[in-house]
């Protein structure tokens, strides 16, 4: 792990302070603790600090912590997350509490990386019926939401509304990719075609990725063929 590179945007005095907690001999009890203070600098340095979890409850206080928190928060905790989940020994406390809305905030999140390293914590959950059953009832229903939202945009709308919208729907559709074989075909199905349309091109590339599942439905597949003809090579590329 490369502390610094997560504590180089605090200032000056956050930063000695960070280097000073880093540097001292912390129990992991005494870091726990620090994650429930109200100081950005400590919670993110002892969330970087934190080797483990012990319990339900420790993995809990990092979950509740993803969202609502600085973004330098956010992006340690889901460093973490992706980390811990990936540990057979740790992901049982995790996996004993789905905390799907909780994810998928997290995997919607205005920073690119924290969203990566929320999906790829998500995906250890894929043995967990009650997590995938509890993510795909909240993501369609929001994926779709985003979808009509994006559909409605006049490209006259100010860039940055248009291009938060976009954003939270290309991570939605990630999600959708990973978890696309969870999914009824006509649930996906509809929104698939629906996003191919989106003007945006990151999101018939999300589409296009999707589509290299090769559903067996005639619709996709035609869908499929055509955005091998996409004007952009990023779209063409999963073809």
């Amino acid at each position: 792990m490369n502390l610094n590179s997560y504590l180089k945007p605090l200032d000056e005095e956050n930063f000695n302070t960070a280097i000073l907690l880093y540097s001292s001999d912390l129990s992991h009890d005494e870091l726990i603790e620090l994650i429930k203070t109200d100081s950005v600098v400590r919670k993110q340095a002892a969330v970087l600090m934190l080797d483990k979890v012990t319990n339900v409850e420790e993995a809990q206080i990092l979950l509740d912590n993803l969202t609502g928190q600085d973004g330098k928060v956010r992006e340690a905790i889901s460093f973490k997350l992706n980390e811990f989940t990936s540990d057979k020994s740790l992901f049982k406390y995790f996996n004993a509490n789905p905390n799907t809305e909780i994810f998928l905030q997290g995997a919607l999140d205005i920073n690119g990386n924290i969203c990566r390293n929320v999906i790829s914590a998500m995906k250890n959950f894929k043995v967990n019926q009650k997590f995938v059953k509890s993510l795909i009832t909240y993501l369609l229903p929001l994926t779709t939401e985003l979808l009509e939202k994006v559909e409605k945009f006049n490209l006259q709308d100010g860039k940055y509304k248009i291009n938060k919208e976009v954003f939270k729907l290309y991570w939605a559709l990630e999600v959708v990719y990973e978890f696309a074989d969870f999914i009824f075909l006509d649930e996906i199905k509809s929104i698939l075609i629906r996003a191919a349309k989106v003007h945006d091109y990151t999101i018939r590339e999300k589409v296009a990725k999707i589509l290299t599942k090769n559903f067996n439905d005639s619709e996709l597949l035609t869908l499929k063929e055509a955005l091998k003809a996409d004007e952009n090579y990023y779209v063409r590329r999963f073809n």
